[in-house]
C-alpha cells in the first residue's frame, strides 16, 4: 500500500485526465500538463513520466502501468486494459471515473470488505470479464493471504454460486447461526472475512440481482458506489431537429407547389453553376 498521498495525488490526476479528454489534445500533452500539476513530493510525477514515454513506443497506457507494478495495482492495470480495447464496452471516460472513485476510497483508510464489493460491482455493472477481473483483484496489496484464496474460490464459483451465498457462509453472522443451531460454541469451517451486518444483508439477497446486494450494503453500511455512465438527455437536442424537419417539410410544400402552378424550376439546384452542353 501506498502513503495517503498518493492516492490523493492519483485521484486528481484520473479526475482531471478525464475532464480534460473532450478537450481533443494528445493524449502525451494531457499528461504532461496534468503531472506538472501534482506534488513533487509524491511519485506519481515520475510515473506519468514514464507512463508518456512508453505511450510514444506502445501507444497504450495499460502497458506502462503494468510495468509499473510497484505503484499501480493490477487491478488499476487492468480496467485501463480493458478501457483501451477497440472496440470495448468499457469506455475511458468510464474508466477514469472508476479508478478515481477507487484511488478515493484509497485515501480513506479502506477496509478489504469495501474494496472487494466495489471492486466486483465494477466487474458487474460494466460487464468486464471476472476470471481476469478476479485474478487482478486477488493480486492486490491491500488484500492478505485468507482474502487472495476466498477471491480466487469465488473465481472458480462465479456463475455457479450465488455472490450473495459466498459472501453469507463467510459472515459472522452465519458462524452465530452455526452455533445457535449446535447449542454450542464452533470452530469456523473458514476464515470469517465479513461481520454480522454483512451476512444479514447478504442472507436477505440471496438469489437476487447481485447489484441489489451492493446497493443494500451501500445503503445500510456506506461502501462506496461505483460511477455509472450519464444517461445522455436527448431532449437537448429535440428543438434542433425539429426545426430542421419543418425547414426540410417547408422547403417540400414549396416544390409541390411550383410544381402545380408552373413546374419545378432545377436551375435553382445548380448553386451558381450553369448546365453544360449535356444538360
Amino acid at each position: 500500500m501506498l502513503e495517503r498521498e498518493e492516492y490523493v495525488e492519483q485521484a486528481y490526476f484520473f479526475r482531471t485526465l478525464a475532464e480534460r479528454l473532450p478537450m481533443n489534445l494528445p493524449l502525451q500533452d494531457l499528461l504532461r500538463q496534468t503531472g506538472e500539476e501534482l506534488l513533487a513530493s509524491t511519485k506519481l510525477p515520475l510515473a506519468i513520466d514514464f507512463m508518456r514515454s512508453e505511450l510514444e513506443h506502445a501507444g497504450v497506457l495499460a502497458a506502462a502501468m503494468e510495468k509499473l507494478s510497484h505503484y499501480f495495482t493490477p487491478f488499476q492495470t487492468y480496467l485501463m486494459r480493458e478501457a483501451e480495447q477497440e472496440g470495448g464496452r468499457f469506455d475511458i471516460r468510464i474508466g477514469l471515473q472508476v479508478l478515481q472513485a477507487e484511488a478515493e476510497y484509497r485515501a480513506k483508510n479502506p477496509s478489504p470488505e469495501g474494496m472487494f464489493l466495489f471492486q466486483f460491482e465494477v466487474l458487474c455493472r460494466n460487464r468486464l470479464r471476472y476470471d481476469p477481473g478476479l485474478t487482478a483483484m486477488a493480486h492486490d496489496p491491500l488484500y492478505d493471504e485468507d482474502w487472495r484464496k476466498w477471491i480466487l474460490v469465488v473465481r472458480r464459483q462465479i456463475g455457479l454460486v450465488d455472490l450473495a451465498d459466498l459472501l453469507y457462509v463467510r459472515s459472522k453472522y452465519y458462524q452465530s447461526l452455526r452455533a445457535l443451531r449446535a447449542g454450542r460454541a464452533l470452530e469456523p469451517e473458514a476464515a470469517i472475512l465479513f461481520g454480522e451486518k454483512e451476512g444479514k444483508i447478504a442472507f436477505s439477497n440471496r438469489g437476487r440481482e447481485p447489484l441489489y446486494l451492493f446497493a443494500a450494503l451501500q445503503r445500510h453500511l456506506n461502501y462506496p458506489a461505483v460511477p455509472r455512465p450519464k444517461l445522455k438527455d436527448e431532449t437537448t437536442d429535440l428543438v434542433p431537429k425539429l426545426q430542421r424537419r419543418l425547414e426540410q417539410l417547408e422547403t417540400r410544400i414549396k416544390l409541390l407547389e411550383q410544381e402545380q402552378r408552373q413546374g419545378i424550376d432545377i436551375t435553382q439546384f445548380y448553386n451558381g453553376r450553369k448546365p453544360g452542353p449535356g444538360g
